[in-house]
């Protein structure tokens, strides 16, 4: 699979998580210089509190369009530390 937004690659992995529809990468397959930490989170019942990153790419910004969970609930370890990405971000295989 391939995440891209605003013609940059931001990840690519053969080994990604689905969860809810949403394909989370390893750490491994991220281009970390295109991801900035931001200080939003939201939470989710089952899989725990998401920290956010805002995509930077092409000089362009897309805010809080890529989270992950660092210490997700036991329902949800296997996407610990994994990112996944919307608003915009094209995900393919």
């Amino acid at each position: 699979m391939k995440a891209t937004w605003n013609g940059t690659v931001l990840a690519e992995s053969d080994d990604t998580v689905v969860v809810e529809g949403n394909h989370y990468f390893p750490p491994t397959a991220i281009d970390r210089a295109k991801l900035e930490p931001t200080d939003h989170r939201t939470t989710c019942p089952w899989k725990g509190e998401a920290s956010y990153y805002t995509v930077v790419a092409g000089g362009e910004r897309n805010e809080n369009a890529a989270w992950y969970y660092p210490a997700p609930k036991a329902a949800a370890a296997e996407i610990r530390d994994r990112v996944a990405f919307w608003k915009g971000v094209e995900v393919t295989p």
